[in-house]
């Protein structure tokens, strides 16, 4: 674990800190002890809002909602905007406050989601998928139900598959929009674009045959899957500029896009509002004359027929 919290003169640049369901090291598995930072707009955030919610840990984590924007001091607290909230642990402004309370030498970006140890004032772990699995597994004992108890998103059975699909949908799907929006070149941009696009078709043809990613059931990889196509339609086909193809275009992908919507904690944790205000007017160089585009409008609410591959 990281030099958290201590005054040595080492740099740091992330967080990375374990949950431990047995209550050995330094962070034991206790109800209300935890705190998720979070922004509704950030995909990365928004899969721990999803697991969160899967795992019924809404009375055992508690959580704050930044701001939209992106400050040019980072993420902030104002409860006066519509979901938002203020920093109901620290009464801190900014995000930034946390990490220079845990360690004053960090030298990494200031991000979300945050996972936040109320009782010793330090942020635990600030990596989104190492977040995931602290949810997935440590909090078993405090969840509501039996069955969310039971819900492993990381089962032995799929993992491997998983893992496999994830390699070449991370690079390519769900950070590709980012290297198509950022290219500074029209070569760079065609060949992001061509990749973006390319393993899009790839994702079409795996779905027609597979409920989700892996089977009958969603995993982990579903959900990182989910929060970057729910953003797709809703902000990267305008302003990353990947408008070869809507995922509405895609039969597969939206009807796969849809069904997820509709599970419950996975639509609910949606902001299209926070999602297309901090891509279109959060300060950045894609979008100087910080205008808000009327649309598109998405409906996820539609039949996705899904149902009939899980009996394939």
């Amino acid at each position: 674990m990281s030099d958290q919290g201590s005054d040595s003169v080492k740099k740091i640049t992330s967080f990375n800190g374990r949950v431990s369901k047995d209550g050995s090291g330094q962070f034991p598995a206790q109800k209300g002890r935890y705190h998720l930072y979070v922004s509704s707009g950030c995909p990365f955030a928004h899969r721990t809002m999803i697991t969160r919610t899967l795992k019924g840990l809404e009375d055992i984590i508690t959580m704050d909602i930044t701001h939209w924007y992106i400050h040019e001091n980072g993420w902030f607290f104002d409860e006066t905007v519509d979901t938002c909230t203020k920093d109901t642990v620290n009464g801190f402004k900014f995000l930034r406050e946390a990490y220079e309370q845990t360690n004053a030498n960090y030298s990494g970006k200031i991000t979300v989601p945050v996972l936040y140890d109320k009782v010793n004032k330090v942020i635990v772990n600030n990596e989104s998928a190492e977040i995931m699995e602290i949810l997935n597994s440590e909090f078993n004992e405090f969840c509501s139900t039996q069955e969310q108890k039971d819900l492993n998103l990381y089962s032995k059975e799929h993992e491997e598959t998983a893992n496999e699909l994830l390699s070449w949908i991370t690079p390519n799907i769900i950070t590709g929009p980012y290297r198509v929006g950022f290219a500074t070149s029209q070569e760079n941009y065609d060949k992001a674009s061509d990749s973006l696009y390319e393993n899009l078709d790839r994702l079409e043809k795996h779905l027609s045959k597979s409920r989700y990613l892996t089977g009958n059931s969603f995993t982990h990889a579903d959900i990182k899957l989910f929060v970057a196509l729910v953003r797709f339609d809703l902000a990267f086909y305008t302003i990353f500029k990947c408008n070869f193809k809507r995922i509405a275009d895609y039969p597969n992908i939206w009807g796969y896009l849809r069904d997820l919507y509709q599970t419950p904690s996975f639509g609910d944790t949606v902001n299209a509002d926070h999602i297309r205000k901090m891509y279109f007017l959060s300060d950045r160089k894609q979008k100087p004359t910080n205008i808000l585009p009327r649309g598109p409008v998405v409906d996820f609410s539609g039949k996705h027929g899904r149902e009939a591959l899980a009996s394939a």
